[in-house]
């Protein structure tokens, strides 16, 4: 569903290696090897679900009001692709909390391309945005918690 609406691994893994370089010698491929391990988990999969189906149902109008109106606007208040988001980010503890913090704030890469393309088109990215900033968060801190370790 993620390659459905745009998102590839390498581009996540983009993110990863610019967020993490300052902090660990790694590679593209530590930082693909990452995300795929964060993708892996069942939790994270049913978050990814359940946020995607949303942003689909809301561009199909399918959706009742007020709820349709506050997905399809991304309202700063409706707050509910954070928390979706979030409960990715607890995954690998209160680091990727903070990490997701800076990432959906400055909005790099594909996720900055994902808002751009949910408030410009026809598209809603309410969801999905958060989802791969949450998603990149994880992966980060799954880093920071396996310094030392063979990935």
């Amino acid at each position: 569903m993620l390659k459905e609406r745009g998102v590839t691994i390498e581009e996540m893994a983009k993110l990863v290696y610019e967020l993490q370089k300052d902090y660990e010698d790694i590679s593209i491929e530590t930082a693909i090897f990452n995300i795929e391990k964060v993708l892996s988990k069942r939790e994270v999969q049913n978050a990814i679900l359940t946020g995607i189906q949303l942003d689909i149902l809301a561009e199909k109008n399918l959706l009742e009001e007020p709820l349709l109106s506050m997905i399809k606007k991304d309202e700063p208040l409706y707050g509910i692709d954070e928390i979706l988001a979030l409960s990715i980010t607890n995954v690998y503890g209160s680091i990727g909390f903070t990490n997701y913090g800076y990432i959906d704030k400055m909005k790099f890469g594909i996720i900055g391309k994902l808002d751009k393309l949910g408030k410009t088109t026809d598209k809603v990215n309410t969801f999905l945005d958060d989802l791969v900033g949450g998603i990149v968060a994880a992966a980060c801190a799954r880093i920071a918690h396996s310094k030392g370790e063979p990935n």
